[in-house]
């Protein structure tokens, strides 16, 4: 947004943090996020507050907005199908226009007697405008063996939890390359300590050039499942947090699958391998299946080939902001 000319008052970054524990001890900084962004609200007194995603913070920002008489449009629903479907009772008091991005959302909320729009998945378009660079593996100095990427995630907890499982398993696929997705908000330094290798290479802001040049994918659970997969690259899914968080996650978490890809699909079409199934044992495991069974690969492929239709409206971005202005000039 800061590259589109917007003010950025505030980055999420120093406020994203996982987990109840991990929230519990940075309460204080999220605290004085929610005073700064109050009082940009007020000194600005926008006609509409437009938010996006992030639904722990924007939604106390909806109601807050809603109490100082301001419109509330959100673009990408909160995950109620998921878990806090109680929130939709926020929702439909806070929030006037609710813009979804998941296919099967706008059936969801009209279980509940509330109209979204839905508009495609922005994530179509982005891949689908994106060329990969020719020289990219003479650029980072790779070798002509196929590439597993790993990617980490972007939240310094997920990554101490996640990576070095990930990187352990390289040592058993001595035919293929292992690649980092690194972020430039961590340093080189940081990926190897964790990793525990030195052998792995690192690529930083460059995920989807990597996976244009992947032949599997070792993926945190979020958005990035979903991105490796409109490259039609097979992946398996991983996810691990600590034991108290998992715990009370559990609790309250109501759906079959934790990725994307099989949420949209409504089937396993991918492995997730999530919290004590996540090892070096069970990565091998599934990740000889995709690298060596043929049928298997296929498979996976198909269905990823599906995942590409059920997103396939184009120009999602385009629809969001045709709807934010039509009801802006209402």
């Amino acid at each position: 947004m800061g590259k589109q000319g917007l003010e950025i008052v505030l980055h999420y970054k120093n406020i994203a943090v996982m987990g109840f524990k991990e929230v519990i001890l940075n309460i204080r900084t999220i605290l004085n996020a929610f005073k700064i962004v109050k009082k940009d609200i007020l000194d600005y007194k926008p006609d509409v507050l437009i938010l996006i995603d992030y639904p722990g913070f924007n939604l106390k920002m909806a109601k807050f907005a809603k109490d100082h008489s301001i419109k509330v449009i959100y673009y990408i629903s909160p995950q109620l199908w998921a878990w806090k479907e109680g929130r939709i009772k926020t929702i439909k008091k806070n929030v006037d226009k609710m813009i979804c991005i998941l296919p099967f959302e706008k059936e969801y909320y009209a279980k509940w007697d509330y109209q979204v729009d839905y508009v495609g998945h922005p994530l179509v378009e982005s891949i689908e405008n994106f060329s990969p660079t020719t020289d990219f593996k003479s650029r980072h100095k790779l070798n002509d063996k196929p590439i597993i990427a790993i990617l980490p995630g972007s939240r310094k907890q997920e990554i101490h939890k996640i990576l070095p499982v990930l990187a352990s398993v390289q040592q058993y696929f001595p035919d293929y390359q292992f690649v980092i997705a690194a972020t430039t908000n961590f340093s080189p330094d940081f990926y190897t300590n964790i990793s525990g290798t030195d052998n792995i290479k690192l690529v930083f802001n460059e995920t989807y050039d990597l996976l244009s040049h992947s032949f599997a994918g070792l993926v945190t659970s979020g958005t990035a499942t979903l991105e490796t997969a409109l490259f039609n690259i097979p992946l398996i899914v991983c996810y691990s947090t600590t034991s108290f968080t998992f715990l009370i996650s559990k609790s309250f978490i109501k759906i079959k699958y934790i990725s994307l890809v099989n949420l949209i699909l409504n089937k396993s079409a991918v492995k997730e391998l999530i919290q004590n199934n996540l090892t070096k044992y069970t990565i091998c495991n599934e990740l000889n299946k995709i690298l060596g069974e043929d049928q298997y690969r296929s498979e996976m492929l198909g269905y990823l080939s599906q995942l590409k239709h059920l997103l396939g409206i184009e120009k999602a971005s385009k629809m969001a902001a045709k709807i934010i202005y039509i009801f802006i000039k209402q």
